[in-house]
């Protein structure tokens, strides 16, 4: 009876273990209005169960680095403003635009949640490659080297942050390399549109194959989860992750 009681604790641990898991890309923000990349969205995307939380930065003027999808700030361009100008713009719900330090500051007090940081491209590749280095330096400073993971459009800032930090999960966005090419250069990661997956489907395997993971983004429809789950993607990133944790639980 005990054997078979540990038998049944393994296959449930490797099912776990195996399933996909949820990224709520920008935190969860859609179902209750919070503006993207917020902090309160970071709360909520741990509240619902995410497994983790994806938000963007990018470089100011000045050389701090700020959370934000875009390149602008209502009109304001990052990395042509100081970091004080920026912080006079407030979010829909009244959050000043959060410094890195603070996200991950909020980030720190849930553990078990992983924060997934992209680095977003800069009009100079040097900025970007900077952007890269110092949010690896803040990572470290705040030792949350076991929770964050990183991910680039831009292949080198992938390939630096790999070799300053080499115990990190780093994935590629672009979606333009097979898995060998990626994995050849330090990344251990893709983290490709659904449409690549899609149009090459034995990426997904190959980089199995080869210790990778494999991250699809943004999924928002359930018939594209479902053939990710199908596909045994580690990850998806969704702008619905209410959605994708309610398929996943049936």
């Amino acid at each position: 009876m005990k054997i078979l009681i540990h038998i049944l604790i393994l296959i449930m641990s490797i099912s776990t273990f195996s399933q996909t898991k949820v990224i709520a890309h920008r935190g969860a923000f859609q179902n209750n209005n919070l503006p993207e990349n917020s902090i309160a969205a970071l709360e909520e995307a741990a509240r619902i169960g995410c497994f983790a939380s994806e938000f963007d930065v990018h470089i100011t003027k000045d050389g701090e680095i700020i959370v934000n999808h875009d390149a602008d700030i209502n009109g304001q361009i990052i990395s042509e403003t100081n970091f004080k100008d920026l912080r006079k713009h407030q979010l829909s719900n009244g959050e000043k635009v959060p410094a890195l330090e603070e996200y991950l500051n909020a980030g720190k007090k849930f553990p078990e949640m992983r924060l997934v940081l992209e680095v977003k491209k800069a009009k100079q590749t040097e900025k970007t490659l900077e952007a890269a280095r110092k949010s690896v330096e803040l990572v470290q400073k705040f030792n949350l080297q076991n929770q964050v993971d990183y991910i680039c459009f831009d292949f080198e800032a992938g390939k630096l942050i790999a070799k300053l930090s080499p115990n990190a999960n780093v994935a590629y966005l672009e979606g333009d390399k097979t898995p060998a090419e990626v994995k050849a250069t330090g990344y251990n990661g893709l983290d490709y549109h659904f449409s690549v997956y899609k149009k090459y489907p034995k990426w997904i395997s190959e980089a199995h194959d080869l210790g990778m993971t494999i991250n699809a983004w943004t999924v928002n429809e359930k018939a594209d989860m479902q053939w990710l789950i199908d596909q045994k993607a580690d990850f998806i990133t969704t702008n619905e992750p209410e959605i994708l944790i309610e398929i996943l639980q049936k």
